[in-house]
């Protein structure tokens, strides 16, 4: 198959999903060649992560695939070169080539016109920032890095597609002041709060769209600034997911208990997979209910646990003749849960696009419904 013939494909497929729809943004990723950003990557393969480059089997197909990459391990420079040295490793995904349909979602939620000045928080391999180029030229976009290596074969990547962009070697948690004021600020790596700079850094009705670093209840958002480190938004319905910003990476997930459950397990009707999960409705109202719990697979099929910094966890099993819960630690997380999902349906089963977000620099907070809106979160 050829290239163009590749390009469309992809085109096509982010349509279809409904994650591509402006012509502009169409005929950006129509042009510009994913694969220059990409010439080497790695590949999944059971609890380990095999390096592959340029001309090896499935190479450039899974490069025109609306799939993620992942272009390195443990903030490692030298992890693909391992891994290629010694066979598939073990590893921490640090950074990747997002999903096509994701980038497409929130480049169109970022609502550019021609003239508008964007800042790209979380430069990567640079593909992201050569969509932005064509799309808004080269003087109008800027981007930021922290990892040195990175923002190198960036630039090279970019300059080979014709592409010049401001590229700077630093923190992007500190945004980019030097080219302040920006229209929109993008931010393609999940935060835990927004950075003030950012806001500080945005012209007062400008836009500010990134995705949420929270355990359970992620996803996209878009703020429009204020004046000075202030900003109003909405969580977004359409949702898209990223790799945290260094600084924002949640803490390690406590041990769990390794001891056989003895006593009997508490029945019940709601099901973690169900319903902590992205497609759930009640997804995001649990993280808000349930700040800093984790949910994650067990060591067997249907297991699923919860844990919180603190020590307390529960563990779920999926059993032929319903759900099991053990729960254990300072909290009882699965009573909260439950709690959580009662008054989620006295709410009226809000969903994510329900909620907002209003910023300032002492505080941050999610609201439903509206700013003014007694039922708030801190964030």
């Amino acid at each position: 198959m050829s290239l163009l013939s590749r390009k469309r494909r992809l085109v096509a497929t982010l349509r279809a999903d409904r994650a591509l729809h402006d012509p502009q943004w169409i005929d950006a990723f129509a042009e510009v060649p994913r694969h220059l950003f990409l010439r080497r990557y790695f590949v999944q393969t059971g609890y380990r992560w095999l390096a592959v480059e340029q001309g090896d089997a499935g190479w450039i197909d899974r490069i025109y695939a609306d799939t993620v990459l992942v272009t390195q391990l443990d903030d490692d420079p030298d992890s693909w070169v391992r891994a290629r040295r010694e066979g598939p490793v073990i590893g921490t995904p640090t950074s990747s080539s997002s999903m096509p349909g994701i980038m497409a979602i929130m480049l169109e939620e970022l609502r550019v016109t021609d003239a508008d000045r964007v800042l790209e928080i979380g430069t990567g391999t640079g593909y992201n920032a050569a969509l932005l180029c064509h799309r808004l030229g080269d003087s109008n976009v800027s981007t930021v890095d922290i990892d040195s290596t990175l923002i190198a074969k960036a630039r090279a990547a970019l300059a080979e597609c014709g592409y010049h962009p401001y590229c700077l070697l630093d923190d992007g948690e500190l945004g980019c002041p030097e080219n302040a004021p920006y229209d929109r600020i993008l931010g393609t790596c999940a935060v835990s709060r927004i950075p003030p700079e950012w806001l500080e850094q945005t012209r007062a009705g400008g836009l500010v769209v990134t995705t949420l670093n929270r355990p359970i209840g992620a996803g996209l958002v878009r703020i429009t600034a204020g004046h000075g480190a202030t900003g109003t938004g909405r969580v977004l319905a359409r949702d898209g997911r990223f790799m945290p910003m260094r600084a924002h990476r949640l803490p390690p997930i406590p041990e769990l208990p390794e001891d056989e459950m003895t006593e009997p397990g508490q029945p019940t009707s709601l099901s973690v997979t169900g319903l902590l999960t992205p497609p759930s409705r009640f997804e995001f109202f649990a993280g808000l209910e349930l700040p800093e719990v984790c949910s994650l697979h067990g060591d067997g099929p249907g297991i699923t646990w919860l844990a919180h910094p603190d020590g307390s966890w529960a563990r779920q099993i999926d059993t032929s003749e319903g759900f099991l819960v053990w729960q254990g630690g300072p909290q009882r997380l699965w009573d909260r849960v439950e709690d959580a999902h009662a008054r989620w349906l006295e709410l009226g089963q809000p969903e994510r696009s329900d909620f907002g977000i209003t910023i300032n620099r002492d505080l941050q907070e999610f609201w439903l419904e509206s700013p003014e809106s007694d039922l708030r979160w801190p964030w």
